[in-house]
């Protein structure tokens, strides 16, 4: 919706936003001390060593999400592009600092 490939359906926006949002919270839990040990991963170790640059990128996603989900309850395209917009650089930011290519 927010990148025009389907029409705005505000209902369908407020409940993929609210999954999102809800989503957004669950890896964190993954990258506690201790599991920078073993197996296969793209996770930079940073991840570790720079915890607080990595909270600080957590807490702006889960920040982004809320509003993107408070934007889509909003039933206004604009405000879900703005907000989605804001979410995905987020996301990406995170990666680009914390993930392998």
């Amino acid at each position: 919706m927010a990148n025009g490939k389907v029409p705005f359906d505000a209902k369908a926006a407020e409940h993929n936003a609210a999954i999102v949002a809800d989503m957004s919270k669950l890896p964190w839990a993954g990258f506690i001390p201790g599991t920078d040990r073993g197996g296969n991963t793209r996770v930079k170790p940073e991840v570790w060593t720079e915890q607080a640059k990595f909270k600080e990128k957590n807490e702006k996603l889960m920040a982004a999400t809320d509003k993107l989900a408070t934007a889509a309850k909003a039933g206004s395209l604009e405000s879900l592009k703005t907000a989605f917009t804001a979410t995905a650089d987020a996301c990406k930011s995170c990666h680009d600092d914390f993930r392998r290519k």
